[in-house]
């Protein structure tokens, strides 16, 4: 291309510098970053299964405390659960969960165990223990439940002797109800 009339550009030609005078060619610009859409759906997936899970934990936990925790929540209640867990499954230790920390008079009812056990042992028998319906009662800084339990003696299926006693227990209620003396009636 020529240069325009009356421009002072020379018409000479242009001189290049050989190319190994050259300064060396500028870098490329960094490519762009790729988008990293996918590991950011998967971090916020992962927190909320995260928190998902705690809670579900969390969840469990407390249906399993309040599903196994003993139901003492009225004197009738705790009454027939002691007499369940003390004379019919004979579970020292779950019965401890219905009684008395310190001061319990319950000395008739293990005695009546006792007997039982005893009878069990002596005339190979299995007896077993049930209570009829539960009278409550306010009593001084409690209550008293009273009830009739039947005791009845079997051998190879065949019934061998039954008895009727009636029992009064004592209950207050610490944190709970909890039976704090138990003893036959009459």
């Amino acid at each position: 291309m020529q240069p325009p009339a009356g421009s002072q550009v020379s018409r000479v030609p242009a001189q290049r510098t050989p190319p190994e005078q050259l300064a060396p060619p500028a870098p490329a610009p960094a490519p762009a970053r790729p988008k990293r859409r996918l590991r950011t759906v998967l971090a916020v997936v992962a927190g909320v299964l995260a928190l998902l899970c705690v809670g579900g934990a969390v969840v469990g936990f407390v249906l399993y405390d309040r599903a196994t925790a003993p139901d003492r929540s009225a004197p009738d209640v705790v009454v027939a659960n002691y007499i369940q867990t003390f004379l019919v499954d004979r579970n020292d230790t779950k019965a401890q969960e219905f009684t008395c920390a310190s001061g319990a008079d319950l000395d008739a009812v293990r005695a009546l165990r006792t007997e039982l056990e005893q009878r069990e042992a002596n005339f190979n028998v299995v007896v077993k223990v049930s209570w009829g319906p539960l009278a409550r009662a306010k009593d001084g800084e409690g209550e008293s439940v009273t009830t009739t339990l039947a005791i009845s003696s079997s051998s190879n299926g065949q019934p061998r002797s039954s008895r009727r006693e009636v029992w009064r227990f004592h209950v207050v209620n610490k944190d709970g109800w909890r039976v704090c003396g138990g003893s036959k009636v009459g």
